[in-house]
This record gives C-alpha cells, sequence and structure tokens, in this order.
C-alpha cells in the first residue's frame, strides 16, 4: 500500500509560478514510475508530467517547457514545478504512483489561475 499526499496548491495571476510537492509513504526507489495529473471541472482527468523512476520524463505538449516534474528520493518526494501558468491551468492536480502494476493516486491539491 502506497499513500500520497500533495501539497503546494492555490491561487496564483497568470504568468506565476507554483512548485507541488507530493510526499510518498514508503521509498520512491522502488516505483516504476510516478506522474502529476489535473481534472479540471466537466473535464476528464489528463496527463501533464511523468517520470520513470530514475529515467526520463515526458509532458504533453500543453505545458512541456512550462512544467517540470521531479523526484527527491532520499526524501520520498515529487515535485511538479510549473511556470508560465495560464487560466487553463486551472484544476485539480492528482499525484500518481505506479507500483508493481497498480495505480495509487493522492487526494488532490487545487491549483487555481485567475487575476
Amino acid at each position: 500500500q502506497v499513500q500520497l499526499v500533495e501539497s503546494g496548491g492555490g491561487l496564483v495571476q497568470p504568468g506565476g509560478s507554483l512548485r507541488l510537492s507530493c510526499a510518498a509513504s514508503r521509498s520512491i526507489g522502488t516505483f516504476y514510475a510516478m506522474g502529476w495529473y489535473r481534472q479540471a471541472p466537466g473535464k476528464q482527468r489528463e496527463l501533464v508530467a511523468h517520470i520513470r523512476v530514475g529515467a526520463s520524463t515526458n509532458y504533453p505538449d500543453s505545458v512541456k517547457g512550462r512544467f517540470t516534474i521531479s523526484t527527491d528520493n532520499a526524501k520520498n518526494m515529487a515535485y511538479l514545478q510549473m511556470n508560465s501558468l495560464k487560466p487553463e491551468d486551472t484544476a485539480v492536480y492528482y499525484c500518481n504512483a505506479v507500483v508493481l502494476g497498480r495505480y495509487y493516486w493522492g487526494q488532490g491539491t487545487q491549483v487555481t489561475v485567475s487575476s
């Protein structure tokens, strides 16, 4: 079993930055992958950043160059640095971990981009 707890969401103006954090309840060095997803009202949940632990990252075109996913294995943490935020980035952001073929999710953190 893996528990994931996100933090760092909030209200930010367009063009601003936020860093989301995800605390895992066990060593992320044993994880296959981690990711950040988001879900806006009335829309499906979508992937915004993915990392194979200790390997490659990938991003959809909508956030490429603005969002960066990283992990700190020593602290069992994952992060999502979000720059140049746009109103369309407004959503609940979820941390995800893939461990032995199972998917685990955090409770989500709200990000609102508005002036």
